[in-house]
């Protein structure tokens, strides 16, 4: 869905995005939208404090953000930037000459969709540190590590690998373990930006945390269940819409300088027992 566009004041100078969402035009897509005026006014909160906390998101096309937001909730996800589900991503868009913002789905989004599917008994991503990994066996997908037991020093020890798993409720599971090497070439042919070092990429500023997204979103599009909104997601993760209706792949475009990173997800994310009915920003490869 995409939302236009800027609004002015008399002057011409662009309003505030918490002025701006109270207009009557924004006001009335929210509320055709989303129908209930008690998650219209929860969701008018949630994203204006979202943007309030990231300053580089006050100068972002205020119909972009909405677009990103609305995409958000339609997943039943949060853009609180502590919970890390999804995140309003500031980049410059070299092709409108504007700033404008983009939806990126956390690691925290996919565990989300995950276990609602109802369908994961285990989910589990981690870096592994060097001296960790003992052996790898692709053909029967079985690991063997020896993980560092103090936590300083494994969070301080070099990443050589990434490691993912899940577990379905039928007892099937998945596995997959990637060098370091590997997520680097994959990283570089994925994201001009980095290849390039521009500086501002997501991979640049947490590489950790862009890798085991990735192997997430590897584990889950090629071999987990697929919900509606695990597709939509997936879809949309890592993109803009244009006032056209033409979508683009961000990594193509150009970043600003503060973006929110993840932080990487430390050993188990998520085991959930019972399931509820109410879960590196790459694209294939």
């Amino acid at each position: 869905m995409a939302v236009s566009n800027t609004l002015a004041n008399s002057r011409g100078k662009k309003l505030p995005f918490s002025v701006a969402i109270q207009t009557d035009g924004y006001k009335r897509l929210i509320q055709n939208t989303l129908s209930d005026p008690k998650r219209a006014a929860r969701f008018v909160t949630a994203i204006t404090s979202a943007v309030s906390a990231n300053p580089a998101l006050q100068d972002c096309d205020a119909g972009t953000i909405l677009s990103a937001g609305l995409l958000g909730e339609g997943l039943n996800l949060s853009p609180s930037p502590q919970l890390g589900q999804y995140y309003l991503v500031p980049f410059n868009d070299s092709r409108n000459r504007r700033k404008t913002a983009q939806f990126q789905l956390g690691y925290k989004g996919y565990i989300q969709l995950a276990i609602r599917s109802g369908q994961y008994k285990k989910l589990n991503v981690l870096p592994i540190k060097n001296g960790e990994l003992v052996r790898f066996d692709p053909l029967n997908e079985e690991i063997e590590v020896q993980l560092i037991q103090d936590a300083r020093q494994r969070e301080e020890t070099e990443t050589t690998g990434y490691y993912a798993m899940f577990e379905y409720t039928n007892g099937f599971r998945k596995s997959i373990y990637w060098s370091r090497e590997k997520m680097e070439s994959h990283a570089k042919k994925y994201s001009k930006g980095y290849a390039a070092g521009k500086g501002y990429t997501f991979w640049e500023k947490d590489f950790d945390a862009m890798a085991c997204k990735t192997m997430l979103r590897q584990l889950i599009s090629k071999w987990g269940i697929m919900s509606i909104e695990m597709e939509r997601a997936i879809t949309n993760d890592m993109t803009v819409q244009h006032d056209d209706g033409t979508t683009e792949y961000v990594e193509n475009l150009e970043y600003t300088e503060s973006e929110p990173v993840p932080t990487a997800p430390a050993e188990t994310i998520q085991e959930p027992e019972t399931q509820e009915t109410d879960f590196s920003d790459v694209l294939g490869g």
